[in-house]
């Protein structure tokens, strides 16, 4: 009997379905037009792109246009690459360009669905960024896919770390820009933090497509970008408490490993203040729970989540004396990636290297806010179905299943769970040993580089012949990876998420061809290629002879999706193969989430030592515990984003101030608003609203007037005068801080002082930003503990946070404006005075430094008198002032 969903399924479609089948139309236009744009030559295609562009940036829909320009990007990577895109990548493009999710399985061809919205969007000439987990995918798509480009003849670039300013520039202003997530939010944050428009690289934000969309913009969403700056050197301290910690005993934490948080019992915490004590890091008069505690604690419970909650060879690995972090979705080193609020300091100390200082936040902003700038957004990935309601609340993307080319022939497996890791790692090793006799090729998921050794040895023991691909071997990946579908092979692979490399059964090609041209330079590539080619179809026959490739995974991960796209690694393009999962109720999954059960039911079912129990169900119920640790991630994300909205519309509105002060050639009138607030707070706070007049403090608002705008304004004889009243004052001080600025402009000259203004007032910004975001970070950090006096910490942190930017835009119109009102040029006294000290100075250091026997100095220059600056010649301005004083010369005599 079938249920009304199901029945309704089968009458009408999925809603999946009929999305696909509303594309059919536009696929049968695109290929009516082929025969039309195959007989165009190759100058053709680029004066089709040429009238396309025009067409667009005249008003005509992109929608319009996607038949034609789809037709001519296929025809253009036909010739530049040999491949004729299949219908249904043209069904990824289409929905790509619609803004959505296209999730297409491994070895679909993602890297070739992206060049037709890429090419199409471009039309317009706004630019397009196409984001990729890793510097490496990013130059390899750039330049590969950079051929179909330049055939249309658009410009392709690629941006990555390190790069030099002016070429990073030039690649944002082609028509096509690769890149990573990091770099594309790196740079964002460092061009807001630019003096010069022309300096800035981005050139706004239109279209993206994101490769592996769900890597990006979910597991990595939880950690922000931040650009920072070093603080004080504490490395004692880390170490100092660090040597308290490993005498902690069980009975002194509490341990959640649900939610990845240790804190400090009650007994744990008399044990430490007790130790802090005698080591001498808290003084004797003083307790843990004391406000000026406050520092010690935080450094005491980031050393105890170092050595309880982050494990050597899982979250990270010492390479080179430095703790590099692991990312726990796809397995790869992240160098230069450091966790924040000195707990990597307190991972540096537990590991006994070099403690790198503290930093300060300069600028930061998550990935779903960076990602949120965009005008029209898009991805692609394998897996993307299980997580398609948080992509649809956070980022307004739906996610739409495109049909493989081929019906997948992969056999899954129903998992076998069995009692210890010990029975399962036996069972593991016993079914490669079957399948490497079968010449079956095999890939081996784990979820840490331990396991991932520990199992490689297991398979040395049994003299079986192996890859190993992780962290550690980040290097030899897209080799690894190639060879993984080879007769026979056995490849550990940890994580494999976004690899951005193809398994192929029996090899492959492309890099056989390099590895026999390396061994014989002098052959010939055609040649060698046609003989290779024969062998690979031949190996790729026996491999599928033997099944395909098997996938085998020995854990199940906290997400399905990360499972998934283990899985897709076998079956691309309609192969065989087979995937098969290996548990045990040791797991941490299994153990964390609820195997006591199932452990009861198990031994009364009387299992025998190394006997697996498979059954539906127990995919069912895991898959169940797994949607339950899902949602909990997506509510710690959601929530997390919820207090980052509250900055971020702070940063946007401080962003846009400063593109606004970058772009404008006069910013009189706003440091005049900006002088004329500062004196009414002035008279506000000195002359109360509807006060008499012996109630006004006169003398203070004449003090702080002189301070904040460097005039002295009689205010005390105005206020005498008949028929004054508060309005009268306020005219009055802003008229003589007008005539006083003015005076100063014409002195420094009208150019000067408007880039002075401009100067200033960005300084200024950045400064106020950065200890507004300190600020930030320690409101965010307690504001949790108002839930336990029954208030909502959400509502508590968009109330704070709002009066603390009010109260940071106050503090820089003040001192904005107490800056331009004391700045003034030197006079020549001044100058010469600042540069005959300079001049001492350096002479005293010549002297000290000069070896014994050796005349004096000679001159600067010729004619050389310290006393007079018209004969000191020109300078440099970070050399020392000739003057002796010691001062470089930028600030001295050389002072603006």
């Amino acid at each position: 009997m079938l249920g009304l969903g199901t029945l309704a399924k089968k009458v009408f479609g999925t809603p999946n379905d009929r999305k696909v089948k509303s594309t059919r139309k536009l696929v049968a236009c695109i290929n009516e037009l082929e025969p039309e744009f195959e007989a165009l030559d190759d100058d053709g295609l680029k004066r089709k792109t040429e009238e396309l562009a025009a067409r667009a940036q005249n008003g005509e829909s992109l929608d319009d246009l996607l038949p034609e320009a789809f037709a001519n990007c296929r025809e253009a990577a036909r010739r530049a690459l040999g491949l004729r895109a299949f219908d249904v990548q043209l069904v990824g493009g289409i929905f790509l360009h619609q803004g959505n999710i296209a999730e297409m399985k491994t070895g679909e061809g993602k890297t070739l669905v992206a060049t037709f919205p890429a090419y199409l969007n471009a039309l317009t000439g706004k630019g397009v960024h196409i984001v990729t987990v890793n510097d490496y995918l990013a130059r390899r798509d750039a330049e590969w896919m950079g051929k179909v480009y330049g055939a249309l003849g658009m410009t392709t670039g690629v941006i990555y770390s390190m790069q030099p300013e002016d070429e990073k520039r030039a690649a944002y202003r082609a028509d096509i820009t690769y890149g990573t997530n990091n770099e594309l939010g790196f740079d964002y944050l460092r061009d807001n933090m630019k003096s010069n428009l022309e300096d800035m690289a981005q050139r706004g934000h239109y279209f993206a497509i994101v490769d592996e969309v769900d890597s990006i913009l979910i597991d990595e969403a939880r950690t922000p970008l931040i650009i920072s700056g070093p603080s004080q050197d504490r490395s004692e301290l880390y170490q100092s408490v660090d040597a308290v910690i490993p005498e902690v005993i069980e009975e002194h934490y509490k341990l959640d490993e649900k939610t990845r948080n240790v804190t400090f019992t009650d007994e744990g915490n008399e044990f430490i203040e007790e130790r802090l004590h005698q080591a001498g890091l808290l003084p004797e008069d003083q307790s843990l729970y004391d406000p000026e505690s406050t520092t010690i604690v935080h450094h005491a419970t980031q050393a105890l989540r170092a050595h309880k909650l982050f494990r050597k060879d899982k979250d990270y690995i010492v390479r080179n004396g430095e703790v590099v972090l692991i990312d726990e979705h796809t397995g790869r080193m992240m160098p230069g990636r450091r966790l924040s609020e000195g707990l990597h300091q307190a991972i540096e100390a537990k590991e006994g290297v070099a403690i790198q200082p503290e930093n300060v936040t300069l600028a930061s902003v998550t990935f779903q806010n960076y990602f949120r700038l965009y005008e029209k957004l898009s991805g692609m990935t394998g897996t993307a179905m299980t997580e398609a309601e948080e992509f649809g609340q956070i980022y307004g993307l739906g996610v739409v299943e495109v049909p493989t080319n081929r019906p997948v022939a992969r056999v899954d497996e129903h998992d076998k769970v069995y009692r210890t890791g010990r029975e399962k790692y036996e069972a593991i090793v016993a079914s490669i040993r079957e399948a490497h006799e079968r010449e079956q090729p095999v890939l081996v998921g784990t979820t840490s580089i331990e396991k991932s050794e520990m199992l490689s040895e297991l398979l040395r023991k049994e003299k079986i012949p192996h890859n190993v691909l992780n962290a550690r071997h980040h290097e030899q990946e897209a080799k690894i990876v190639a060879e993984a579908g080879r007769l026979g092979a056995v490849t550990i692979a940890t994580n494999m998420a976004g690899r951005g490399t193809d398994i192929q059964l029996g090899g492959n090609v492309d890099l056989k061809v390099m590895e026999a041209l390396a061994a014989d330079p002098d052959a010939k590539p055609e040649d060698l290629r046609t003989r290779i080619e024969a062998e690979h179809a031949d190996e790729k026959q026996k491999v599928l002879e033997a099944g395909g490739l098997f996938v085998l995974a020995t854990e199940r991960h906290e997400s399905r999706r990360i499972d998934n796209q283990l899985r897709g690694r076998s079956g691309r393009q309609g192969d065989a193969g087979r995937s098969a999962f290996f548990l045990s109720l040791e797991d941490d999954l299994m153990r964390i989430f609820g195997s006591d059960r199932l452990d009861k039911v198990l031994s009364r079912l009387g299992m025998q030592e190394g006997e697996a129990i498979v059954h539906p169900w127990v995919n069912k119920s895991l898959e169940k515990a797994q949607a339950k640790v899902e949602g909990r991630n997506f509510d710690i994300r959601k929530q997390l984003l919820k207090f980052d909205d509250v900055m971020n519309d702070q940063r946007k509105a401080i962003f846009g101030q400063r593109r606004e002060i970058m772009e404008a050639e006069d910013l009189s009138e706003i440091a005049q608003d900006m002088r004329h607030q500062v004196i009414d707070d002035l008279v506000d706070a000195h002359i109360p609203p509807k006060s008499y007049h012996d109630q006004w403090d006169v003398e203070g608002l004449r003090r702080t007037a002189a301070e904040a705008l460097n005039v002295d304004a009689p205010v005390p004889r105005w206020a005498e005068e008949e028929g004054v009243d508060d309005e009268d004052i306020r005219d009055r001080l802003c008229d003589l801080a007008d005539e006083y600025m003015a005076a100063k402009a014409v002195q420094f000259g009208a150019d000067n002082m408007r880039n002075i203004e401009k100067q200033v007032l960005l300084q200024t910004i950045d400064g106020k930003w950065r200890e507004h975001l300190l600020k930030l970070e320690h409101l965010r950090s307690v504001v949790g503990f108002r839930g336990y006096a029954q208030r909502d910490p959400l509502n508590e942190y968009k109330t704070e946070s709002f009066t603390l930017f009010e109260s940071m835009l106050n503090s820089l119109r003040e001192d904005v404006t107490q800056k331009l009102a004391q700045i003034r040029p030197l006079s020549e006294d001044e100058q010469a005075e600042l540069m005959r000290q300079f001049m001492e100075q350096s002479q005293q250091m010549q002297a000290a430094a000069k070896p014994a026997g050796v005349d004096g100095p000679a001159p600067l220059v010729e004619g050389f008198d310290e006393t007079r600056p018209e004969t000191w010649g020109n300078p440099g301005r970070n050399e020392p002032c000739p003057c002796g004083s010691g001062k470089k010369f930028k600030h001295c005599h050389g002072q603006l």
